[in-house]
């Protein structure tokens, strides 16, 4: 059998790799040194080209299809992990064959759950994670994707504002529909729900959890907020027509919640006396794209919202309300939030990506504030930072120091990392 390869982007450094040995008996001098998580399938993460990817043994035809969707789901700009190739027609020394292979990107800065919790994270974690997921779902479906395996353990978290930003995996069960049916769409709450409560009890059984949280009730939450999401999304508002106000607020709790409206649907009374109200197309992403337009910086979304804070403090407290907003980012930019991150020295570059670095300076910015009982200014507040906070990370963008395959799992329901 002759090697395949099929790839967008066509790098000769994949010829090098050992695709004549199994996937779980490659040398460690091709291998990347990152967490992983609980898996039907071998997986494994190498270094190319000065990159990392994330290898996964399949059956041909399974990787060949997952990568179409990942594909397809990269166009329609769900977050998700980005499809590099696949290598099939696999033999092996004895020409025996073996499995193909998907390769995807590992996406920087970004950990599975459990290697989250092996960090000692502060309490309520786990609902800001089944927050994160419950938005990642909404998108999926508003996009006629249908996961059909929901979990945790599928989802990539990257820490956005303090809080987290979640992105699929996993795309081997997912398909993809014009529009989901209600059905449809309660079927992958089902399965969510199901799944977080195991996963939920594995860290309690391996003591990652705090104690006296319900791993069935906050499963639950998922359902909350997912109907939440979608009903502030989806349904139609009726109001009277000397409310129209109301428009507008329709629109700003949208953008609350990290969505743009790309087209409204208004319909009056022959009477005109109501008004119905409904979002016809939904784009997440609001306030990132208004930072990129603004300063070109391309981030998640609670930390571009935390970030045109700060700018809109900045243009305040230089009195430049009137000045054009284009120019005044531009001097917030250059002035203010390069500076601050160019600060890290270079061997703790790696703990945390600047956005998330400019946040947590602001965050101990005002801790240091409340403590001093007077301002702060933000080159103290760094400087203070590095020196007492920053040291203390791992290193995310790269090394966790615990491989989260060896932590203890109770329950085994074949779920991928």
């Amino acid at each position: 059998m002759a090697l395949q390869i099929t790839t967008a982007r066509p790098d000769p450094a994949l010829l090098d790799l050992p695709w004549s040995t199994p996937l779980e008996d490659w040398p460690d001098e091709y291998l990347a040194a990152l967490p992983r998580g609980i898996s039907r399938h071998v997986v494994r993460f190498v270094r190319l080209s000065g990159r990392v990817l994330a290898v996964k043994e399949i059956k041909a035809d399974l990787a060949r299809r997952e990568y179409e969707m990942l594909r397809n789901l990269r166009r329609l700009d769900v977050p998700s992990v980005e499809p590099f190739g696949v290598v099939s027609g696999r033999v092996d020394a004895e020409g025996r064959e073996l499995d193909a292979c998907l390769i995807t990107r590992h996406l920087k800065f970004s950990l599975p759950y459990r290697a989250l919790f092996s960090q000692g994270l502060r309490p309520g974690t786990e609902t800001r994670l089944i927050d994160a997921l419950a938005v990642l779902l909404v998108r999926l479906h508003l996009t006629g994707f249908w996961w059909g395996d929901v979990s945790l353990s599928n989802t990539l978290f990257r820490r956005d504002a303090g809080s987290f930003a979640a992105y699929l995996v996993d795309a081997e069960t997912g398909e993809l529909f014009p529009a989901l049916t209600a059905g449809q769409r309660a079927h992958d709450l089902d399965i969510a729900r199901v799944n977080i409560a195991g996963e939920l009890m594995d860290l309690q059984a391996g003591e990652l959890l705090d104690e006296g949280v319900d791993p069935v009730a906050i499963s639950n939450r998922i359902v909350t907020r997912y109907n939440e999401l979608w009903a502030e999304l989806t349904d139609t508002e009726e109001f009277d027509t000397g409310e129209r106000w109301r428009v507008e607020e329709r629109i700003r709790r949208l953008n609350a919640v990290g969505f743009d409206v790309d087209e409204l649907a208004i319909t009056t009374d022959i009477d005109g006396t109501s008004i119905s109200i409904q979002p016809k197309v939904v784009d997440a992403g609001h306030h990132s794209r208004r930072l990129l337009r603004l300063t070109g910086l391309d981030v998640g979304e609670g930390q571009a919202r935390r970030l045109l804070n700060d700018l809109d403090s900045y243009r305040a407290g230089t009195n430049r309300q009137n000045d054009d907003e284009e120019i005044v980012a531009h001097d917030w930019l250059t002035r203010i939030y390069e500076p601050i991150t160019r600060r890290v020295p270079r061997e703790l570059s790696g703990k945390l990506e600047p956005a998330e670095l400019f946040h947590e300076v602001l965050e101990h910015r005002w801790y240091m504030a409340e403590r001093a009982q007077h301002d702060i200014p933000i080159e103290s507040a760094i400087e203070d930072y590095v020196a007492s906070i920053l040291p203390g990370k791992p290193d995310e963008v790269s090394v966790v120091g615990v491989d989260t395959v060896e932590m203890p799992v109770i329950v085994d329901r074949g779920q991928r990392p």
